[in-house]
């Protein structure tokens, strides 16, 4: 009730409201261009392949919202960017002149920001010949090169339009827009998953029993994700007195908030985006090859034993890209000299490297915590099924970037309320 209450004061203030109108709209825009089809499809061949090989593809279909299934013009989502991106993040710490850029400030990042777009660009591209000639290819009504070149063409402008409008969301909006791409792909999902259930207990599949098993365990793990995207570690700081002319600063007692999940959702999503690319792979073979056979059999989500495989892949690169993305967001060195500088310190704490070692090591600790609850998120729905035997394939990805997402979205709400004097129910 509180955040309702909040989103309602916050639509009484014009600049907020316009915001918020501005986010939805361009909401809209991308559900819609997600019913647009691409021209030269044969939609009954495409329904049939989905239909024999839905396992192998609902990966594809998360950050989509269901495009790529149905083959529109935003088929590939906004995925070329989200590997865009974790390809030139890498290439920042490899590279010393792109290390250099990412310290130069706002002039740097809209530099790295141009690469990231040419890049995408790029990936859509090759990403889209794969998907034409080689994944849909009994789908196409016709083969030539007109008919090839003009599908590739619609796929990479429908990416090439999602990162803009994700950036036009990001500059006018309210959140992430990238996140909120993906967030509204995912919950565009729920009417049909909702009849999906209700067709399941109609036809005696489910039971009752099983969905408030299943409905309890969501409410378990979405309590779950709120509080542990909201705990944090307060670090004390004391800062000295100084006396400038006839003036007295200084004197206060203040905390650095450390998150406990100080990357938020972007490790899923960055692992997700990573295990897609075995899979493909795949768009450029045979499907009765023994190298796709492989591919879906060992490193499928759909795959036995790949689900296992998967799952643990999934768990090591979740853990991976909390602390990367962590160390990006939060620099140990460069807090401790700032601290310095205002004559700042930690109560018991030496400033210089110690205060540098102290923070790094609190960071470690509590980032592994943050990085084991994504991880055990990411996979108990595969151990809920596998071993519980729970014929319903829950996704607790699905779930941690919808609940993750909503709470970003909220606190930069939130954050423009306090800038008047408003405090919200995210305390």
């Amino acid at each position: 009730m509180e955040m309702i209450r909040t989103v309602a004061k916050a639509w009484k203030i014009p600049d907020i409201r316009k915001k918020i109108v501005f986010t939805l709209l361009m909401l809209v825009v991308f559900r819609v261009g997600s019913l647009i089809p691409v021209p030269g499809i044969d939609r009954e061949i495409l329904a049939q392949t989905f239909d024999s090989e839905t396992g192998l593809f609902a990966l594809f279909n998360l950050f989509s919202g269901g495009a790529f299934s149905q083959f529109t013009i935003f088929a590939l989502s906004i995925t070329p960017y989200i590997t865009a991106s974790i390809i030139l993040q890498l290439l920042t710490i490899a590279i010393p002149s792109l290390e250099r850029l990412a310290r130069e400030g706002v002039e740097g990042r809209k530099k790295i920001a141009a690469y990231t777009r040419y890049l995408t660009v790029v990936l859509a591209i090759i990403q889209a010949i794969g998907v034409s000639i080689g994944l849909f290819r009994q789908a196409l009504i016709s083969t030539d090169f007109f008919s090839v070149a003009v599908i590739v063409l619609v796929l990479t402008a429908g990416t090439t339009f999602l990162m803009w409008l994700g950036e036009q969301i990001n500059e006018h909006g309210i959140g992430n827009g990238i996140s909120l791409i993906i967030f509204a792909g995912i919950v565009s999902r729920l009417p049909s998953a909702i009849q999906e259930v209700w067709t399941k207990i109609a036809d005696g599949s489910m039971s009752i029993v099983t969905l408030i098993i299943f409905v309890i365990f969501c409410v378990l793990v979405i309590v779950g994700i709120i509080y542990i995207q909201q705990g944090q570690r307060r670090v004390p700081v004391q800062y000295a007195k100084r006396v400038v002319g006839r003036k007295m600063y200084g004197g206060q007692a203040t905390h650095i908030p450390m998150k406990v999940n100080q990357a938020g959702v972007i490790p899923v999503i960055f692992a997700m985006s990573f295990l897609q690319f075995p899979l493909t792979i795949t768009y450029f073979m045979d499907p009765a090859s023994g190298a796709a056979q492989w591919i879906e059999k060992w490193l499928s989500p759909m795959g036995s034993p790949g689900v296992w495989v998967y799952a643990a892949f999934n768990v090591v690169l979740i853990i991976f890209f909390t602390y990367f993305y962590t160390s990006v967001t939060f620099n140990p060195v460069e807090v401790a000299h700032n601290m310095k500088a205002n004559g700042g310190f930690i109560p018991g704490i030496r400033p210089g490297k110690a205060t540098i070692e102290y923070l790094n090591r609190v960071m470690t600790r509590i980032t592994f915590v943050g990085a084991v609850f994504l991880a055990a998120v990411a996979i108990l729905p595969t151990l809920v099924s596998e071993l519980g035997g729970l014929n319903f394939h829950f996704g607790g990805t699905s779930l941690l970037i919808a609940v993750g997402v909503a709470l970003d979205t909220m606190k930069q709400l939130e954050q423009q309320m306090v800038m008047r004097n408003y405090q919200g129910f995210l305390k």
